[in-house]
């Protein structure tokens, strides 16, 4: 995995500029190699009303009007924030009986079986369960994302222009089948090649912020086909910097084992993007 001190400014980008993408980009490597994270997932299952056994997770599973049932078999275990769960009952064959549920969309709730995580989510109006294990190859072998140098000419100021109302945004998603849908409250509007451009903007994780997903002519060549994503940060006054430097690669640049959104279309720029995270290692033809 590259260091900060391997970050070479170029004589368009100020020292300065340069160590602060650094700074950045080592706190979001980190982040990536957590032993819980999305590199952790070693499974991908999907529910329905028929009980199955789960490759990767002790019990039985199945949901049934938006509650998920799992039976759990003597010395199988649950832990939820710390705490053993104990079934309400116990089905024909004595096995404890756990309910969870609903979940409301692009939720879930996080359980534990020894040192794995077992995420319990809804995505696309259907329930998943995905195995979180710490030793999961992809995690361990992790070696970094590539990136481009960081350019402070793709830190660009942008306006941030609200909608009338938020326009529902349907997109579809990394696996076929299902598809995400969004409240999408406003775009963000910016220069760039001497072209004027915008993107339709979602709400962020985090309270104040945006999420804008995008493709660009290095889409499929440079960076990953599928997506990338940008937050911003828009001002009161509606201006953003989009630092098209912190671009990143969502869960799908590195597994198949997520549900990623895919970006609306107008999103997808008519411009090379040379800045920010590129194809994933993983991803890469040898």
């Amino acid at each position: 995995m590259p260091s900060p001190t391997d970050i070479l400014s170029t004589p368009k980008t100020s020292p300065a500029f340069a160590a602060e993408w650094a700074d950045w980009h080592a706190a979001h490597e980190r982040h990536l190699a957590d032993p819980h994270g999305f590199l952790a997932v070693s499974h991908l299952h999907w529910l329905d009303g028929t009980p199955q056994r789960l490759a990767g997770v002790p019990g039985t599973w199945s949901v049934v009007n938006d509650v998920v049932t799992v039976i759990l078999e003597e010395g199988e275990s649950l832990r939820r924030d710390g705490r053993e769960l104990n079934g309400a009952g116990s089905d024909a064959d004595g096995g404890s009986r756990l309910s969870f549920g609903p979940i409301a969309e692009r939720a879930g709730i996080n359980l534990r079986a020894g040192d794995t995580v077992i995420e319990l989510a809804k995505r696309g109006g259907e329930y998943i369960v995905r195995p979180r294990d710490p030793r999961n190859p992809l995690l361990n072998e992790y070696r970094g994302t590539p990136a481009y140098e960081p350019d402070p000419a793709f830190a660009v100021a942008g306006t941030y222009v609200p909608f009338a109302e938020p326009r529902t945004t349907t997109v579809g998603a990394a696996v076929e089948g299902i598809q995400h849908v969004y409240e999408a409250p406003g775009e963000i509007r910016f220069s760039l090649d001497g072209r004027e451009l915008s993107l339709t903007a979602f709400n962020g994780h985090a309270p104040g912020t945006l999420s804008v997903l995008f493709t660009d002519a290095t889409s499929g060549k440079t960076t990953y086909a599928a997506n990338r994503s940008l937050t911003v940060i828009p001002a009161g006054d509606g201006s953003v910097l989009l630092d098209f430097n912190r671009a990143v690669n969502l869960p799908c640049a590195y597994t198949d084992l997520a549900t990623c959104p895919l970006p609306p279309a107008e999103n997808r720029l008519p411009v090379a993007i040379e800045a920010g995270e590129k194809i994933p290692y993983e991803r890469q033809t040898p």
